[in-house]
């Protein structure tokens, strides 16, 4: 993520994804498969077994879940839980990353649900474009339906984290029999790694995970995805919803998070998180000199840049009593 606006200082998707290792893959030889493994041993990590993917090391269980869209009962289940008659096109409601700290019982995770729960609390008004007069009938094609909702669905999701309750007990400040705690994100000076990120130190694991996408009746569209790094010293993860609505507006929220494989104090892992949103319209892009047509902007990471930024918060992981 950016730091002090420096555009220097930012980790992009680009660098964040690089060829999936060898061990990964169906089409590899198995003198890569061999190869491999040694490296992933030799950093202390393992595959997971019962052919889930994902690896553990440092104490730290990574694993990417891809599952098919919900199909027609699923949806009404969760358009019953979330109050809405209104659902992204595709939803990967199965899908997920999840990261747990082994030990402790810190659990981070993804998933497409805690996402819309987000967009639905959020409840941005409707973005005003001429195109959207024909997206009355695109839900129902025989009832007209008023676009009274954000049907951008843009989420202020940054992750969902939670104590699992057979944890193993660490040592606290007070006892963990006198209070109940939970996990909390404050304020904090700490910041990625860029360094450690930038290093040619080698891929153990990479993944990319859609939870939900809407092509905005073809007027735009609106993406929600995380991806995942993990090295020998350190993961690292980048959620992003992208949000383009052709000739009006364009959006992108961010959240970057970073652990270096090594403990506080307290034998707690330290997680920094991240998080930038950015915005502007196409029409004051075009006063830039910026490309005004919508095809020009196919990829997010090309004009991520060129967005103002809005907001952006600084944290670390704690226990709050």
């Amino acid at each position: 993520m950016e730091s002090g606006g420096d555009n220097k200082q930012a980790v992009s998707i680009q660098q964040l994804k690089r060829t999936k290792p060898p061990g990964l893959k169906s089409e590899e030889s198995e003198e890569e498969r061999k190869q491999y493994l040694s490296i992933l041993q030799s950093a202390g990590g393992k595959l997971l077994e019962d052919g889930r993917h994902g690896l553990r090391i440092a104490g730290w269980r990574i694993e990417t879940m891809k599952r098919p869209i919900l199909n027609s009962d699923a949806r009404q289940e969760w358009e019953k839980k979330l109050g809405s008659a209104h659902l992204p096109e595709m939803v990967f409601g199965e899908s997920s990353l999840e990261l747990v700290h082994e030990e402790t019982g810190i659990k981070i995770h993804f998933n497409a649900f805690d996402a819309l729960q987000g967009w639905k609390q959020e409840a941005l008004p409707p973005v005003e474009v001429p195109a959207a007069a024909k997206w009355k009938f695109r839900s129902k094609p025989s009832q007209q339906v008023i676009l009274d909702y954000d049907y951008t669905f843009t989420t202020p999701y940054s992750g969902s984290e939670v104590l699992e309750p057979n944890r193993k007990q660490v040592e606290m400040d007070v006892q963990a029999s006198e209070t109940s705690e939970c996990l909390c994100w404050i304020q904090s000076e700490d910041r990625i790694n860029l360094v450690a990120l930038q290093s040619k130190d080698p891929i153990l694991f990479y993944d990319e995970v859609v939870l939900y996408e809407d092509e905005l009746a073809d007027n735009g569209v609106s993406l929600l995805t995380v991806k995942v790094r993990v090295m020998p010293t350190c993961w690292f993860l980048l959620l992003r919803f992208w949000l383009r609505v052709d000739g009006v507006l364009m959006r992108v929220r961010d959240t970057r998070m970073y652990c270096a494989f090594e403990s506080d104090s307290k034998g707690m892992p330290v997680v920094i998180r991240e998080r930038c949103g950015r915005e502007g319209t196409f029409e004051a892009l075009a006063v830039r000199g910026f490309p005004s047509e919508s095809c020009a902007y196919g990829d997010p990471n090309l004009i991520n840049e060129r967005l103002p930024i809005v907001w952006q918060i600084h944290e670390k992981l704690s226990f709050s009593s």
